[in-house]
């Protein structure tokens, strides 16, 4: 699994032993864990007001340490594996529509010609935010790229997704221009920022760029822009995927360029367009 995904099941298990043994230090009876024990937890995530989505997860990670603690003789029994979460809500995928996009895309521009932002921040910014749209590609995916992993040539670069899954994603050319801009002005500040073994986005100091500086920042491009607040950078990714069947690429081969193992995570992307073509219809059909 991910090390984002080890750390969210880590935070899962903890929090059920803060619940269960309210707050006493370990070493805990893991093996004493009863069935009514499983659904008291199961209550206080509802009465904490945790979403479907969170709940599920956090099941899914208490199933899998008694899983575990089954294999290595620790436990004698499962007491989560007849539990089932709560129906997950079928919304459906957020995205930026392509005019918007547009102008998300140019604000970091207007913040550099204000002179809120260094010449450097402004390459870095666009060329960012350029790249996750561009590919698709999910924060984490983004923010360990290195210079020596794209093919400016090309316009490819590989990456690697959930499970330390290697993928080659596509680059177009506005993305192509902005991180060879990034990377000469990098070069221009240190020649060592530009190095192939060099991560692509950094912070002024030097350092890799955290995710929550990308939230933050995409929130103020937003705003500047007069669009919702509440988009994060994921929102990129599922506009990426709207956007391309939206003009007719083939749902496989988006597939393969968002990484996803099954062809039914993918699928959720039709139904948005599906709603886009129903919105349409209502408006203009004569019989509407």
């Amino acid at each position: 699994m991910s090390p984002h995904t080890l750390e969210a099941y880590l935070a899962d298990v903890a929090q059920f032993a803060a619940i269960e043994w309210k707050g006493a230090p370990p070493p805990y009876r893991w093996d004493a864990v009863g069935d009514a024990d499983a659904a008291m937890y199961l209550t206080a995530l509802a009465k904490g007001g945790a979403g479907a989505t969170t709940v599920r997860r956090k099941l899914s990670a208490m199933r899998t340490l008694y899983r575990f603690l089954r294999r290595e003789e620790l436990a004698k029994s499962n007491p989560f594996s007849a539990l089932r979460g709560p129906r997950k809500p079928n919304t459906l995928p957020k995205t930026i529509s392509a005019d918007d996009m547009k102008r998300f895309l140019a604000r970091p521009h207007a913040a550099f010609m204000s002179g809120r932002l260094t010449a450097y921040q402004y390459r870095r910014d666009s060329a960012m935010f350029e790249f996750l749209y561009s590919t698709g590609c999910r924060i984490s995916e983004a923010l360990s790229v290195r210079w020596g992993e794209i093919d400016f040539a090309r316009g490819t670069v590989v990456v690697t997704g959930k499970g330390s899954k290697d993928r080659l994603v596509i680059l177009g050319e506005p993305a192509v221009d902005a991180l060879t801009s990034l990377r000469l002005e990098a070069g221009a500040l240190d020649p060592a920022k530009a190095a192939d073994g060099q991560l692509v986005f950094l912070g002024d100091g030097g350092k890799p760029l955290p995710a929550r500086f990308v939230e933050r920042r995409m929130k103020r491009y937003l705003e500047e822009t007069g669009l919702p607040t509440d988009l994060s950078p994921h929102k990129l990714r599922h506009s990426f995927a709207t956007h391309m069947l939206d003009t007719g690429a083939d749902l496989r081969s988006v597939q393969e360029m968002l990484g996803h193992a099954s062809l039914s995570t993918t699928q959720i992307y039709t139904h948005v367009s599906v709603e886009r073509l129903k919105d349409e219809y209502a408006k203009f059909h004569p019989r509407r």
